[in-house]
């Protein structure tokens, strides 16, 4: 799901009505349900990409060092001196284009992550909040 999806969603059911009150304390285990479904799903897309970048690493760490092999995609090539030194490898690593590329998808992805653990923790404290508004409600009518 991508991130402007979750906030437009979120721009939605995170409206209360305060007309229906009741209703809505209802509507709080189906919301939750649903923003928990789609948090197990991105958090495991996470781990996945997070385990492609290690792999990614490694491949590139033996790439520069060790030089192409069967294996190697075609579009992979070393710097123009060939072999690099071992003590220069972090340096071709953090500036690799598709390592860059894997981070960035993973920043993405940890974005995402983070708001829906936002928003199931405000979904967690709806019931105190609604009750505070039935609470709001009876003392401005006088009980």
């Amino acid at each position: 799901m991508k991130l402007e999806a979750i906030y437009e969603e979120w721009k939605k059911d995170s409206e209360i009505d305060k007309t229906e009150l009741g209703d809505e304390s209802i509507k709080i285990p189906k919301l939750h349900h649903k923003y928990f479904q789609v948090y197990s799903s991105e958090k495991l897309l996470l781990k996945k990409y997070e385990a492609e970048m290690r792999q990614l690493k490694l491949a590139k760490y033996e790439f520069y060092t060790m030089g192409p092999n069967e294996d190697t995609p075609k579009d992979w090539t070393l710097p123009p001196r060939g072999m690099i030194l071992k003590g220069d490898i972090p340096m071709y690593l953090e500036g690799d284009k598709e390592i860059i590329e894997m981070s960035l998808k993973i920043g993405l992805q940890q974005e995402k992550v983070e708001l829906l653990e936002s928003i199931i923790k405000s979904l967690s404290n709806r019931g105190f909040q609604i009750k505070a508004a039935i609470d709001w409600f009876k003392f401005t009518m006088g009980a």
